[in-house]
């Protein structure tokens, strides 16, 4: 699994940061950072719902 993202159509709703606080964050201007763009398969499930819950459509799951 590999994440990126779109920060320039991020809307700082913050719902992938309470999704998956592990692999998310936001920065002063409360925009998306991927704190690990390759997370462990135990953050599986967390990422695929955070990606699901971006109401801007930002987060990129991809399946390597």
């Amino acid at each position: 699994m590999r994440i990126t993202v779109d920060t320039d159509r991020c809307v700082g709703a913050g719902q992938c940061v309470l999704t998956a606080p592990a692999v998310f964050d936001q920065d002063d201007d409360g925009l998306v950072i991927v704190l690990t763009p390759e997370p462990d398969a135990s953050e599986t499930d967390a990422v695929w719902q955070a990606g699901d819950l971006c109401p801007a459509r930002t987060i990129m799951v991809h399946e390597d």
